[in-house]
């Protein structure tokens, strides 16, 4: 049995390969620059193999998916360019069809959920964004869910919450980690105590290896939910106090947030999803743990400091390692 990891390079990408390895299991990965996939996985040898390729051409992404079994499609794009999501899904599900490849696992989002109309949000909820991102999000996975049983591929969706973690550098708390570490003050949007989850990134990793290998998994969406509630607040608290330090905030409300939108690109792709820090989706995820009666999540009191330990390490590597 022989894995891919499409779009290697990102963090849930890097954590995957880290359970692959310690289960000693083949795997693929599949990104743009060979010195990057050696940088970030030569740690992995003899069970990871290297594979360049630009998915958005359909012949380097059917190449990329020949003699593989299982597809974990971790793409991600810049939040400027989602309409790119539903048409990269296709050509990498196109060629895992056309390269024979059996499974194909999709790691989504909670943006096709749109406003959540109830708490918490299992896997019955509508999908109905009022988002650009959420409806771009949707439409790729419903090319996902539309692939399942054809050519003998089988497919699945998992929507987690925003993840953190070793090497999860765009992630919304991510700039709560660099202050701390750095000394400074973390900009984060508000309001910041309304209850959230967040879940650590090899948590959701070791959901995925494991989802992947139950056949019942497939034709269906999963939910991957946090290890419990918490506010951006207590995020900040929990992370400055691993440093010795206390939390210094900025926060940018809405007002701020617009003013800032009309001259930043990017802040108008964060202020169009707004919505998730004033009405968060609260993932239930009953029916993984159903499914995967063994699966843990880390609390944050321990997948916090365990990330400030992983980037202090990170620091001490020599640029040239």
């Amino acid at each position: 049995m022989t894995y891919a990891i499409f779009g290697a390079t990102g963090s849930v990408g890097k954590a995957l390969a880290i359970e692959l390895a310690a289960a000693r299991l083949p795997f693929r990965v599949v990104g743009r620059s060979r010195e990057r996939l050696q940088r970030d996985f030569s740690a992995y040898q003899p069970y990871v193999t290297y594979h360049v390729a630009d998915l958005a051409d359909p012949q380097a992404a059917a190449a990329a998916a020949k003699d593989v079994d299982t597809v974990f499609y971790t793409v991600g794009v810049p939040y400027t360019q989602f309409a790119l999501h539903p048409q990269l899904t296709r050509i990498a599900f196109e060629a895992a069809e056309s390269a024979g490849v059996r499974r194909f696992v999709h790691v989504s989002t909670v943006y096709p959920y749109g406003l959540p109309q109830r708490e918490p949000v299992d896997e019955s909820h509508p999908r109905n964004p009022q988002t650009f991102k959420g409806r771009m999000r949707k439409e790729q996975e419903d090319l996902v869910f539309a692939a399942d049983g054809r050519a003998g591929m089988r497919t699945a969706v998992v929507r987690p919450p925003d993840f953190y973690g070793p090497g999860a550098e765009l992630s919304y708390v991510q700039a709560i980690f660099a202050a701390a570490l750095g000394g400074g003050r973390a900009s984060v949007i508000g309001p910041i105590d309304t209850p959230h989850q967040f879940i650590f990134v090899p948590d959701l990793a070791k959901a995925l290896l494991a989802l992947a290998e139950k056949e019942e998994a497939y034709g269906h969406a999963w939910n991957v939910a946090g290890p419990g509630l918490i506010t951006v607040r207590r995020f900040a608290e929990i992370t400055f106090a691993a440093v010795g330090r206390k939390p210094k905030l900025f926060v940018a409300n809405k007002t701020m947030l617009r003013l800032m939108a009309l001259f930043n690109p990017f802040m108008r792709e964060v202020l169009e999803m707004h919505y998730l820090w004033t009405t968060p989706v609260i993932l239930d995820d009953s029916r993984l743990r159903h499914l995967l009666p063994d699966l843990t999540k880390t609390p944050y009191e321990v997948g916090i400091p365990a990330t400030i330990e992983a980037m202090r390490a990170q620091r001490t590597v020599p640029a040239s390692a």
